[in-house]
């Protein structure tokens, strides 16, 4: 004979659930919500994540400086100076050779046409002239009859490339001020806050802080990586423009998914207008393999190990991020994802009860994800 149903359990339950689920909604529009006002913010908030990002990679460098007595204010502008240096260094690595070779590959260009047009018009697609030619006016008119629709094209490429000036221009500024200021942040903090919040917020700060490093530090060790096997088998191959692809090579690794693209597609174009279809092929059978180590194998083992995430989720992390947010989600995802773990370890670890016995004993706190804490590192606002 079967059990009956106990209406007081089942009752019970079913508040308990209703409970939940409330909680759970109103979590959800709270967060909702802080979307909504980060949506609202994003022109002051994308410059503070690139500021953040970059003090990340330069701070080293200003704690060195300030460990040797240097005062704030100087170190963090000889740093601020050897950046733009450097990041001028980079672009005139990518100019000057392209610049000096240019007639060169618009001669391979224009020679690359040529052979893809006596290629189409063989066997099997046997395409003539007057099809090319037609399907070249179709175009233009097609052009010419959606100028408007290109006309707003051209005005928002220019609105984005003077957006993301001023974006570069801004997280300039708060980079000085954070390698200048950074190390004051967190006791200024502490002194804002009351009861609890006044401990648990600064070590949270700082766990985050630490893990954005490693993000970082993380992101650009695979870049190498990528820049070093791509560039060796464009110097294999021999082809033009070895330093510039590689330096760009490194560069779009900040960039997740489109930055390999753009650099995968300038390689392999340069390849087949310089050297030929069959190198061509070559440098893309390296690419693809090299992008399938970097993404499948290097980047989750390192990311995984630097910023305490399991590899699968970095990967879901990415996928999710690009998915909802494009370019920017993709390259947010990881160090976001990484954020979330370390806010989660932090809470539970002040809601668990402390363990008692030889449990205790033989227990050994985990380290924070980044590493451990630095009482240097500054942890701007």
């Amino acid at each position: 004979m079967s059990a009956t149903l106990s209406s007081e359990k089942t009752a019970a339950a079913l508040r308990r659930s209703a409970r939940v689920s409330v909680e759970l909604l109103l979590v959800l529009l709270i967060a909702a919500v802080a979307l909504w006002l980060l949506g609202r913010t994003w022109s002051v908030v994308w410059p503070l994540i690139v500021a953040l990002l970059l003090t990340t990679l330069t701070w080293p460098f200003a704690r060195f400086l300030r460990r040797r007595g240097w005062r704030p204010a100087p170190a963090a502008a000889l740093v601020t100076v050897l950046f733009l240096l450097v990041g001028s260094g980079v672009i005139a690595l990518i100019a000057v050779p392209v610049a000096s070779q240019s007639g060169e590959l618009a001669d391979g260009v224009v020679e690359g046409i040529g052979r893809l047009r006596d290629w189409a018009a063989g066997p099997p697609l046997n395409i003539s002239d007057a099809q090319i030619t037609g399907a070249f006016d179709a175009a233009v008119d097609r052009i010419e009859n959606s100028a408007g629709s290109v006309v707003n094209t051209a005005v928002t490429g220019v609105s984005t490339v003077f957006s993301g000036l001023i974006t570069a221009i801004l997280a300039l500024f708060l980079m000085f001020f954070f390698l200048k200021d950074g190390p004051r942040f967190l006791p200024w903090l502490g002194r804002q806050l009351p009861g609890r919040l006044a401990t648990d917020v600064p070590v949270v700060a700082e766990r985050c802080w630490n893990t954005l490093g490693s993000f970082v530090r993380s992101q650009a060790f695979v870049g190498l990586l990528d820049a070093v096997f791509i560039g060796i088998g464009l110097w294999i191959l021999d082809v033009p423009l070895v330093l510039p692809l590689a330096v760009l090579t490194f560069v779009s690794a900040f960039v997740p998914i489109v930055g390999a693209v753009f650099a995968g597609f300038v390689a392999v174009l340069i390849a087949l207008v310089s050297n030929g279809l069959t190198d061509a092929l070559i440098v893309l059978a390296i690419i693809i393999a090299v992008q399938q180590l970097e993404g499948n194998v290097f980047q989750p083992m390192i990311q995984s190990r630097g910023l305490g995430l399991h590899a699968a989720v970095v990967l879901l992390a990415v996928t999710l991020g690009g998915s909802l947010a494009g370019v920017v989600g993709s390259l947010l995802a990881v160090p976001a994802a990484a954020l979330m773990a370390v806010i989660w370890n932090y809470l539970r670890e002040q809601l668990s009860d402390p363990l008692e016995g030889p449990e205790q004993q033989e227990r050994e706190p985990e380290p924070a994800p980044g590493g451990g804490p630095d009482a240097d590192a500054p942890v701007p606002a």
